[in-house]
């Protein structure tokens, strides 16, 4: 059964989606959280089979599709995407135990399980054709979830995502055709393997354009500035659901891709932007955190707060070492927990008031006293408190990129204040002080359902920011494998300079410990 895990986990959710149709309503909250639990144990699995002293793919499947082209299904698993996929898993149990009452449960439940199919696929397939259709077809169950359930603007909210979204993988798809028939020239046959485009070295003055059509692509899905303004909307409109998964993992395609795709592929390109795409990543930070002090919505706060500390993952992506690198992935992880947990919080309070006005509430804490804890405790991990999961994250994606510009990372460094003043700022508002509104005074506090979802969330951000080895052990094993090849396949001195050679410092690291 292992050697068929990774197709196993990909189509299970879809397959049981399928036959969700004929399961009655009254029966399928159980349904479908039977089957989002079978498919986070098989997750689970797929971890203790995993060797950590690996750094190459795992679990590798291969099925010809059109050979005649090179296009096949292939996927494969590392220490890159090994956690990305537990945590899809992880979120679509979490999600769906979670769900309120809402309208046509049934659907939304196929949806989700729809979706989560083609989230595993993107973070498993190592064919660009496989991988781009897994990529678009994310796009279909989440316009739905924003369309179907959403907000007042739900409509415009669902077609502004598709439409930016869709056309930067368009131009993607462009880019992707190019690696192809550069293959094609260098060796005769087509493929699309992206392990196969890993052997190739393209002329460098190829790369810079290359690397902006897939850029493109990344970029929007991230959102990076500029391309940022449709997340507001979707997290916005969207349900509580639909904004817990596009937070914790939908957003982390476009930052993996990067690291599968760009750095291994285009180093030159990478160390040429560098720079610039450092400057945007800034601007996301300072930008974005500056927008949200000024929201009056928790969760148009939490929503751009969401971008701003996605600018800290790029910059650890482009920092093109391992610290940085290795940093950014576990942050996409650990951004993945926090700011979904806080998307929940806020769906708790807006169950209960049906607003997210932050001056409809205040003296919370003394109201719902466990809703307070855990929404501080996410809240201090939200601005990178240590000992708490994004501090370890943050920590090293800043290290690696000080290695490249002090300036930056001072200048990366000193915005991420903003982030703690106005997150803690809107905590004041709606936790401390007296009760104002009669209607806050009788509220809920969280019930078993909710801290069923809310627990596991709060232990894994103090679990990982104490002891976060189990997860980064082997991301770190896989990332020194992409930095090494980045070194090896960068043509100039400069790239060769700031890309380091890990070879030259573990020899050098040996003889210092013999001596």
């Amino acid at each position: 059964m292992l050697d068929h895990i990774l197709s196993i986990l990909i189509f299970f959710p879809a397959l049981a989606a399928m036959l969700g149709f004929v399961v009655n309503k009254e029966s399928m909250r159980s349904y479908g959280v039977a089957v989002a639990t079978i498919e986070f144990f098989l997750a689970l699995w797929l971890w203790f089979a995993f060797d950590a002293n690996a750094s190459g793919m795992q679990f590798m499947e291969h099925i010809a599709l059109v050979p005649t082209f090179g296009i096949n299904y292939i996927v494969g698993v590392d220490g890159i995407s090994l956690f990305i996929i537990i945590l899809a898993a992880f979120f679509t149990m979490i999600g769906i135990a979670s769900l309120g009452e809402t309208k046509d449960v049934k659907n939304m439940i196929i949806t989700l399980l729809f979706l989560q199919m083609t989230m595993v696929g993107v973070f498993a397939a190592l064919d660009a054709i496989v991988f781009y259709v897994f990529w678009e077809l994310s796009l279909v169950p989440m316009l739905y979830i924003i369309g179907a359930w959403g907000g007042p603007l739900r409509i415009y909210a669902s077609v502004k995502f598709f439409l930016y979204t869709f056309t930067g993988s368009l131009v993607m798809l462009v880019g992707m055709l190019f690696m192809a028939y550069f293959y094609y020239q260098a060796t005769g046959q087509w493929s699309f393997a992206i392990l196969d485009w890993y052997r190739l070295i393209l002329p460098e003055s190829f790369q810079p354009w290359l690397f902006v059509a897939f850029f493109i692509g990344f970029a929007i899905k991230v959102p990076m500035f500029p391309f940022h303004t449709w997340l507001p909307y979707a997290h916005g409109q969207a349900p509580t659901i639909g904004s817990v998964i596009l937070a914790a993992i939908l957003l982390k395609m476009g930052t993996y891709a990067f690291i599968r795709f760009s750095l291994p592929l285009f180093p030159d390109a990478s160390v040429y932007f560098m720079y610039p795409i450092a400057v945007l990543a800034i601007i996301m930070i300072i930008y974005t955190a500056m927008v949200a002090y000024a929201q009056k919505d928790i969760k148009q706060v939490v929503a751009y707060s969401s971008v701003s500390h996605m600018g800290v993952i790029i910059l650890g992506t482009f920092a093109l070492n391992v610290e940085g690198i290795s940093g950014s992935i576990f942050l996409m992880i650990a951004h993945g927990v926090v700011s979904g947990a806080l998307f929940l919080l806020v769906g708790v309070i807006y169950d209960r008031r049906h607003t997210k006005l932050m001056s409809e509430f205040g003296g919370l804490a003394s109201v719902m006293p466990r809703y307070a804890t855990i929404f501080g405790l996410m809240l201090m991990a939200s601005v990178g408190l240590p000992l708490t999961i994004n501090f370890v994250g943050e920590f090293l994606s800043l290290l690696g990129f000080y290695k490249q510009s002090h300036i930056l990372t001072l200048l990366a460094g000193t915005a991420i204040i903003v982030v703690a003043i106005y997150m803690l700022a809107a905590y004041k508002k709606m936790f401390f002080g007296v009760v104002t509104k009669e209607e806050n005074r009788n509220l809920p506090d969280v019930n078993k359902r909710e801290l069923i979802a809310l627990i596991p969330l709060a232990v894994i951000t103090v679990w990982l920011g104490i002891y976060p080895k189990p997860v980064l052990g082997p991301i770190n094993t896989s990332v020194e494998s992409v930095v090494q090849l980045m070194h090896e396949k960068a043509i100039s001195q400069e790239a060769k300079t700031r890309i380091p050679n890990l070879d030259i410092l573990i020899n050098k690291t040996s003889a210092k410990e013999a001596h």
